[in-house]
């Protein structure tokens, strides 16, 4: 089983309670954080380096619905003479705030650190209850650890699959019900809960091959998820169909458009009609956005190329004055952000800022 790949995320721009965006990046030593002096900007602070030794360019955000922020990682460290890798994670309760103390989770494989060092990047996910996060094991397979309504973790689960690749991606809806992916090599393997706060159960297969890395998952509905990923043929973007019912096959559609690793998903209202946002890091490198109706993800989009070249994945948040907002990091490490023109109709952005 290969080692764990720094696969890019894009659910890395967040905006708080107070109405603040922040956005989140691995980097050497830490996590940097750049966070909006008030709503809707335009000054921002950071970058700040948010010390964390060890930890490895894997990180998974995941935010809640009273607008914590949790950040997930892999850690690995140099004790008594071995590699100790285990996954770690640290909440921000308040925008701009000191994170809390990164703690750990251990690994699925416990003390045996040969394994542990072969584990993937985390996915994470907040349901009603509390905190999820998944990680491709040393078998290929998906295991899990849950929090509980009063933030006690349960143990490490196996929830089975086989051959996944690097790039899970889990999401919770608005009523807290968690559905995960993992790229496989022939499958797009999918767990979901029924019920908010319920079991993560396995369902149905999806038939495809993935590229590896390139998965993204997003609410585009009240209890609506829409998973996406590039196939690994030609780069081109895929979705689920809606599914007919539970014992029919998934089929699966293009969503138009190449690029590369994953996209980034918003829901939104444009025009008083609610939409489906989408952002990815197109084949000449740009960012390049698409609006949808909401239901309507499988249909082609049409996409629109902005702005210079970025590396890593493009990110979408509602800034605190109601404006879509693109974020992506420039070639030269510095966040760069474009907001929805006002008074316009559709989605027109403006200048770009750079940070």
């Amino acid at each position: 089983m290969a080692v764990r790949t720094a696969t890019p995320v894009t659910g890395w721009l967040l905006r708080g309670s107070d109405g603040r965006l922040t956005a989140y990046a691995p980097a050497e030593g830490g996590v940097v954080r750049w966070t909006e002096t008030r709503p809707g900007g335009p000054d921002w602070t950071g970058p700040e380096l948010l010390a964390v030794p060890g930890l490895e360019p894997c990180l998974s955000i995941a935010q809640g619905p009273k607008g914590y922020v949790h950040l997930v990682g892999v850690r690995c460290r140099d004790v008594d003479g071995r590699t100790e890798t285990d996954i770690v994670y640290a909440t921000q309760f308040q925008s701009g705030r000191p994170l809390t103390n990164w703690r750990s989770l251990g690994s699925p494989h416990g003390q045996d650190w040969q394994r542990s060092a072969q584990i993937g990047a985390p996915a994470a996910a907040v349901d009603s209850a509390g905190l999820h996060v998944f990680v491709r094991n040393s078998g290929g397979g998906v295991c899990g650890r849950r929090q509980d309504a009063r933030g006690i973790w349960g143990p490490w689960a196996d929830m089975k699959g086989s051959h996944v690749l690097d790039g899970l991606t889990a999401v919770a809806t608005p009523a807290g019900r968690v559905e995960l992916i993992a790229p496989a090599a022939e499958f797009v393997l999918r767990w979901r809960q029924d019920q908010a706060g319920g079991p993560v159960r396995r369902v149905r297969n999806v038939p495809a091959k993935p590229a590896s890395g390139s998965s993204a998952s997003g609410v585009t509905g009240d209890d609506r998820v829409t998973h996406f990923w590039r196939d690994a043929a030609d780069g081109g973007l895929q979705t689920l169909l809606p599914d007919a019912g539970e014992d029919d096959e998934p089929s699966v559609t293009s969503v138009g458009g190449t690029g590369t690793g994953p996209l980034a998903v918003l829901r939104a209202v444009l025009d008083g009609h609610e939409c489906t946002v989408l952002a990815q890091r197109s084949a000449s490198g740009l960012p390049a956005v698409a609006v949808c109706p909401s239901g309507d993800e499988t249909l082609s989009a049409q996409w629109s190329e902005t702005g210079e070249e970025f590396a890593g994945a493009p990110a979408l948040a509602v800034d605190g004055n109601g404006r879509v907002t693109v974020a992506v990091l420039g070639t030269d490490g510095h966040l760069r952000v474009a907001r929805q023109r006002t008074g316009e109709s559709g989605l027109t952005l403006g200048e770009w800022q750079r940070v």
